[in-house]
């Protein structure tokens, strides 16, 4: 399988800024795409983070399998980790993030306001890898176009804090992945849904793999989206690229066809989907 790596320079400095700050926060709120959960959580943030408190925001949760999604939440939950899924798009269940903060910080809101702190404010760090849709969580938040966004990887270059409300400050992060996936399948996952640079992968193999998984777990969404029958879906995955790339007008040109794959389930044309389950991720190595 085609090995994807991806570790911009600026990540690296983004991984140290992090460091420095994480003594200055009271909660993390780590962001994750709900197709991808595990795969799009950098596993270099917990050696960072240690006992920090934390939430672990699901978001494009429109675009995700809705089972799947409640099973990653449970999942989290019983983890220990504060967990919750948004669709920071359309803006859907933004409001919980704030409440859920003040009951995660109960006791030390307390503590201060015991000291004579009259509305103690939380400082929380938003972290994630890129293309999750972090920066559009902070600016809903905050009601405010200030954090900059971008349906591509890597747009958040440099941390800034922002207000929320009078007790709830954000500091935005870039957006770091880490130097190398324990698994070649948590690069796929990743490429296919567009936290790596689309210019570091080779379409075909990343569409071939999409097209498989969807062939195994979504195979409705295929037959509506490209009227396919039954039959066509008992073929070898390569077989049935070779059959779309001709059908759909592509020649001979199975990247295009690969790239169009991988587009429409970006765009959600092929609905629903989660590319991974709680169950699985124990065995998900190479």
């Amino acid at each position: 399988m085609l090995a994807i790596q991806w570790f911009p320079g600026h990540m690296a400095k983004a991984r140290k800024q992090v460091q420095e700050k994480i003594k200055q926060v009271d909660l993390i709120l780590e962001v994750v795409d709900a197709r991808t959960p595990e795969s799009s959580r950098n596993p270099m943030l917990d050696e960072i983070i240690g006992e920090k408190p934390r939430m672990v925001i699901l978001n494009k949760q429109d675009l995700a399998d809705p089972a799947l999604t409640r099973e990653w939440v449970q999942y989290y939950q019983d983890q220990g980790f504060a967990a919750i899924a948004i669709d920071a798009q359309h803006a859907k269940r933004l409001q919980q993030i704030p409440q859920l903060a003040t009951k995660l910080m109960a006791e030390k809101i307390a503590r201060k306001k015991a000291r004579g702190i009259r509305n103690p404010m939380i400082k929380a760090m938003c972290i994630g890898i890129p293309n999750v849709g972090k920066s559009t969580v902070l600016n809903r938040l905050v009601h405010r176009n200030i954090a900059v966004t971008g349906n591509k990887p890597g747009v958040t270059k440099n941390q800034q804090w922002l207000k929320a409300s009078d007790n709830f400050q954000l500091l935005d992060t870039p957006g770091i992945l880490w130097p190398k996936f324990a698994s070649q399948k948590i690069g796929m996952r990743l490429a296919f849904t567009g936290a790596i640079a689309d210019a570091v992968f080779q379409e075909d193999v990343v569409g071939l793999y999409g097209l498989t998984y969807f062939m195994a777990h979504y195979p409705d969404a295929l037959k509506k989206a490209y009227h396919l029958t039954d039959a066509d879906l008992q073929a070898a995955p390569h077989d049935l690229l070779v059959k779309l790339t001709k059908t759909q007008g592509f020649g001979e040109e199975f990247n295009r066809m690969a790239e169009r794959l991988i587009f429409d389930a970006r765009q959600g044309k092929l609905g629903r989907f989660t590319l991974e389950k709680p169950g699985e991720i124990d065995a998900d190595t190479e």
